[in-house]
């Protein structure tokens, strides 16, 4: 049971929203709107340094912005209170991350404080709407839906329908979301022009969708997108974890660098269904801060966690031929055999194909000399650069001196890689 105590109002200290249970997850909004935000006051503020001039957070701007600005004394950082109840997914506003993780900093700059509240429309006015609908009970969404129609509620549930349909068929690998998406650019993107076409076809959901549908209810929203998708992948995994049951199955995993420079660890299950067919099922993609084997180890251990599973049911694994992966000692292989001696270890048999070809190719000696002079080349060129850009580019954003946001500060050279042929010619 939630217990109110548990409150943490520090905002550098208190987890995430989505870290608590879905359940509770309003409750715990509705108490954070009611205490307000943390604002530590008769503090000696620290002076930070902006080249000559020397600024510092002042007490009074707790007047200016009172019912969302919040500090940390710790950090020294500014933080905004509503943006941390409701935190839109997709990163879209200036500066919305330094208001909620890293923190605001730039002292020299304070009219940025009113930047962060930004438009009617912004993401920070945004996460204030929801937090005003949430502390009004009559706009909870049962009392709604009580009150709606038979046949406002059968609209909704063609609308959504519609909307389900589309995003069904995008799943197949198809991009949803064009680079302009208002009404006078000829491609607005799959998902629009899908459920364009769907409409064109089928009248009843002409008569409730895209400029026939209420403007607060369209359905067709980035973020209910992500909603949709995020509803069918809870479906699927429940789906493949039932499969399971209590079976016995193997895990085969692998990471790679995406092109924002995280690491991002794959996982797969393998196992035999209940007509003995061999099934693959991609379970996940999780976020490791890093590539050390213990990384790996305790992201297995969550998503286990998560989905009910445990490894003393794994009678497999499989990975590349990496150190981390599978050294002698303190890899992930054998990290995963210390807590169950029975599981089998396999290496991919895709990656040793790989460095067949690679080998091979290598026999021809341009080539070779050609792979060695573009390794060196990007090593040279990407080292230089690397740790400088990152180190810039953490104190910028977490200074709102640059723009965070889908696609932004992620420009990196591509590398080739020696387990995967087709990396050479990406390289190039």
């Amino acid at each position: 049971e939630f217990n109110l105590e548990d409150i943490i109002s520090d905002p550098r200290l208190r987890p995430k929203i989505s870290h608590y249970d879905v359940n509770i997850q309003d409750q715990i909004r509705r108490t954070y709107w009611l205490k307000g935000p943390y604002q530590p006051c008769n503090h000696t503020y620290p002076f930070r340094e902006f080249g000559k001039a020397s600024c510092r957070f002042v007490e009074s701007w707790f007047n200016l912005h009172g019912t969302w600005l919040e500090y940390n004394i710790a950090k020294d950082a500014a933080f905004c209170l509503y943006c941390y109840i409701f935190k839109l997914d997709h990163g879209d506003q200036r500066g919305g991350d330094a208001f909620v993780t890293e923190g605001f900093t730039n002292w020299r700059k304070r009219e940025r404080l009113q930047v962060h509240v930004g438009a009617h429309d912004s993401a920070h006015n945004i996460a204030l709407g929801k937090c005003m609908a949430l502390m009004n009970e009559k706009s909870h969404i049962t009392v709604a839906l009580s009150k709606q129609t038979n046949e406002t509620k059968i609209e909704y549930h063609t609308r959504l329908t519609a909307s389900i349909d589309v995003i069904r068929l995008l799943l197949q690998g198809l991009p949803f979301r064009g680079q302009d998406e208002s009404e006078k650019f000829k491609n607005q993107g799959n998902f629009l022009e899908f459920l364009e076409f769907l409409s064109n076809h089928n009248e009843s959901v002409q008569k409730v969708v895209l400029t026939n549908a209420p403007e607060n209810l369209k359905q067709t929203s980035p973020q209910i997108q992500k909603d949709i998708v995020g509803a069918i992948a809870s479906e699927i995994r429940e789906a493949i974890i039932s499969e399971i049951g209590d079976g016995l199955f193997s895990i085969l995993i692998d990471e790679s660098r995406d092109v924002s420079v995280k690491e991002q660890m794959t996982s797969i299950l393998r196992y035999m269904d209940d007509k003995d067919c061999v099934i693959k099922r991609f379970l996940a993609i999780v976020h490791v801060l890093d590539t050390t084997s213990s990384s790996h180890k305790t992201a297995i251990d969550m998503l286990f966690s998560t989905h009910g599973l445990s490894i003393s049911r794994i009678r497999g694994q499989g990975y590349d031929g990496a150190s981390n992966m599978r050294g002698e000692f303190n890899d992930l292989k054998s990290l995963i055999i210390r807590e169950n001696k029975a599981i089998f270890y396999v290496h991919c048999f895709s990656h040793q194909l790989q460095l067949t070809l690679v080998t091979v190719a290598k026999n021809d000696v341009q080539v070779a000399l050609l792979f060695n002079l573009v390794a060196s080349l990007s090593n040279i060129v990407g080292d230089i650069l690397r740790e400088k850009e990152a180190a810039r580019l953490t104190k910028a954003l977490g200074s709102d001196e640059v723009t965070s946001g889908q696609g932004l500060n992620q420009e990196t050279l591509k590398r080739a890689g020696e387990t995967r042929w087709g990396s050479h010619y990406g390289a190039l």
